[in-house]
């Protein structure tokens, strides 16, 4: 059956939960348009950001969209490259992070093949979008870095030329409902339980508040892997009678105890747009933060403490734990407040 609705073709290489619910969210918002999805799931990141290409060889579809919209997983350069009907498609490549700010692990192979893919990736788009300005800045200063690094035959202007066609549109999140008590002294964490988190930092800073002689409760979410690590290891171990919740919980509990927290923590060294927090704050918890990352744009500067330094965040807890003070406005990340931005880029 012929349609008249624009089409446009997604493509997620990577479905983890932020992305999933950013494609999910886009389809279900926007029914005036014919979506044509593709995704990869969320699991080995270095052949999905390598690999999409050849992954999608026989699933890219015959139909000739009228626009396509990949995130920077997507080594977009080759796709357009080994599918003729796509090559003079408008393209909007969408950067949910970016690989030049990405921290590596001790257990990681370090390699410029993630960076080269979203460079050619950008450099074959047609409009570059950000979800922060922190992460369209570190990817500039990430471009840069790497052009100085090369032997030689680099053109200039590339960071002008790219950044002429980007802008910052953020992934829109669905405020949560706020009206359940609060539990007064319950700290949320809600991300998940590995290097780029640094848990460590947050185990240490409650260690150090349990000295200050204040009441506190814990809600542990977040995803964890099948070996704790040592971070939670050490928060159960000293805080058994404190924690209410530590599991992934379902979405429904999830939503729960994100009602029910008083206070919500990050100690990330990596973040772009820091959704957790934004769902956490948007039911009412108060945002601690490090001084870094996106959180500079997001949060002011009394709602941030020293990156790195758990002497700091505990006294930061120790002071919103006492005195609270009121929630920041961060309704401009909600989906009534972007729908209209999204729409005009969709039918632009």
């Amino acid at each position: 059956m012929k349609t008249n609705k624009k089409t446009i073709l997604l493509l997620s290489a990577y479905r983890s939960s932020s992305h999933a619910a950013w494609a999910d969210w886009l389809v279900n918002t926007f029914n005036e348009f014919e979506w044509l999805k593709l995704e990869l799931p969320g699991r080995h990141f270095r052949w999905r950001i390598r690999g999409n290409p050849l992954s999608w060889l026989h699933k890219i579809p015959a139909k000739k969209p009228d626009l396509i919209l990949a995130t920077s997983m997507v080594d977009l350069a080759t796709l357009k490259g080994l599918h003729s009907h796509l090559s003079n498609i408008p393209c909007i490549y969408y950067f949910h992070e970016n690989q030049f700010a990405y921290p590596t692990s001790k257990q990681q192979h370090n390699s410029i093949d993630p960076q080269m893919v979203q460079l050619y990736g950008a450099l074959a788009a047609d409009k570059l979008l950000f979800n922060s300005i922190y992460n369209q800045q570190s990817f500039f200063n990430g471009v840069n870095r790497l052009l100085n690094l090369l032997p030689d035959e680099t053109p200039e202007n590339i960071s002008v030329l790219l950044k002429n066609k980007s802008d910052i549109l953020p992934v829109a999140i669905t405020p949560i409902d706020k009206s359940a008590t609060k539990i007064p002294q319950l700290i949320l964490w809600n991300h998940r339980w590995e290097y780029d988190k640094a848990p460590q930092v947050f185990a240490d800073a409650l260690e150090k508040l349990n000295k200050m002689d204040i009441d506190f409760q814990l809600a542990l979410l977040g995803d964890r892997p099948a070996k704790k690590p040592v971070s939670l290891l050490q928060i159960e171990k000293q805080f058994s009678d404190k924690i209410i919740i530590n599991n992934k919980a379902s979405k429904e509990d999830y939503l729960k105890y994100l009602s029910l927290s008083s206070v919500v923590v990050s100690t990330a060294i990596h973040e772009f747009q820091g959704l957790s927090m934004l769902e956490a704050v948007s039911a009412g918890a108060i945002p601690v933060v490090p001084d870094d990352l996106c959180y500079k744009e997001q949060y002011a500067s009394h709602f941030r403490y020293k990156t790195g330094d758990s002497d700091a965040l505990s006294e930061k807890l120790y002071s919103f734990l006492s005195i609270k003070p009121e929630i920041p406005d961060i309704s401009k990340y909600f989906d009534e407040s972007l729908k209209s931005r999204w729409y005009e880029l969709l039918t632009s």
